[in-house]
């Protein structure tokens, strides 16, 4: 019997706790880079530092340029964890908090001076709306949300090096990480272009159906500039996405308005797994991921199920560092 694409186990696999990344490398670029080869079916060991060795001089990066902000925030008696998701406005936000139980309806508590007060609990997931008196102050209270495989508090450190060199657009949760090795001395050498979309807690929720096609994917905010849409028409290389986020905004207006493509913004709830035909990106950089994963997903439908499970495995192997802050693989 051949392996079933459409389950959830088959995106599994076994990582030692040790090789999931806690900090980032002391350098930007001093990670480790992994790179497949699709038409080959070949998997060989490099620098990150050689990632320009791998592109011709008519390729094409497409980059996420979206922001991290500080999300997370603890009452001042630091019984109360609050995560926001979307500020509604300055002062009405959309959250997950912790414990629950203690944030029902009605209940208050204090960011610094502000006062905020649980107005709703919503009906599905127990997301609650807050109303605060007046806006809290993100600057001396607000932390970053790190992923929760990074087991420690954030650190002045992150607040530099859990953004990338070219983060520009507020609004995101999380780093788009794979864009985390570029220093700006070798971005400025290399042919690219930018797209925006706000990384948000969605990316690390597990698929909790057994067949990924029940699985309801996420909704995240993206935007396709004019410039990008025309760079992108007038390549004649490959395009070649820096991350998984700036792989779902190119296949997602691909998708809805062909090619050639024109500026446009929206939310995207697109799901790529195999088998999928992808319409625009003909490379990826980007991270490793979870085990049973929409990321580990997405990579599969590109690479090829059984390559990206065996290179997994020689990661593991070769003692690959894992996640956000480790290193990276070069589908090519």
């Amino acid at each position: 019997m051949g392996i079933d694409l459409h389950s959830i186990d088959s995106y599994d696999y076994e990582l030692p706790e040790d090789l999931i990344a806690q900090h980032p490398p002391k350098h930007r670029g001093d990670s480790r880079m992994m790179v497949i080869d699709r038409a080959a079916e070949t998997i060989s060991h490099h620098q990150f530092a050689e990632f320009p060795d791998f592109l011709s001089e008519d390729d094409l990066l497409i980059l996420n340029d979206t922001r991290v902000v500080p999300a997370r925030f603890f009452s001042n008696d630091g019984k109360k964890e609050i995560l926001r998701l979307d500020a509604i406005n300055a002062t009405t936000w959309r959250c997950l908090v912790k414990p629950g139980k203690k944030l029902r309806v009605g209940r208050t508590f204090e960011i610094g001076e502000a006062t905020g007060t649980v107005v709703e609990v919503l009906p599905e997931g127990g997301d609650r709306i807050i109303e605060f008196d007046r806006e809290p102050d993100e600057d001396s209270f607000g932390h970053l949300a790190l992923p929760p495989y990074i087991d420690r508090n954030d650190t002045s450190d992150d607040s530099e090096r859990y953004q990338t060199v070219y983060a520009k657009n507020r609004g995101a949760i999380a780093a788009p990480t794979a864009g985390l090795h570029f220093s700006a001395g070798m971005l400025s050498s290399l042919p690219h272009a930018f797209v925006t979309l706000h990384v948000g807690l969605g990316t690390f929720r597990p698929v909790s159906t057994d067949i990924i096609t029940e699985h309801h994917m996420h909704s995240e905010q993206y935007f396709l500039p004019a410039e990008t849409a025309q760079r992108i028409n007038q390549n004649s290389g490959r395009t070649i996405a820096v991350g998984t986020t700036a792989v779902r905004v190119l296949e997602s207006c691909v998708a809805e308005s062909g090619r050639p493509l024109d500026a446009r913004s929206g939310d995207t709830e697109i799901f790529i797994y195999p088998p999928y035909e992808f319409g625009l990106v003909e490379g990826l950089l980007t991270n490793f991921h979870l085990p049973k994963s929409t990321l580990m997903m997405l990579v599969s439908a590109l690479a090829g199920r059984d390559l990206i499970m065996e290179a997994y495995r020689k990661a593991v192997e070769e003692r690959y560092r894992f996640f956000s802050y480790g290193d990276c693989m070069l589908i090519i």
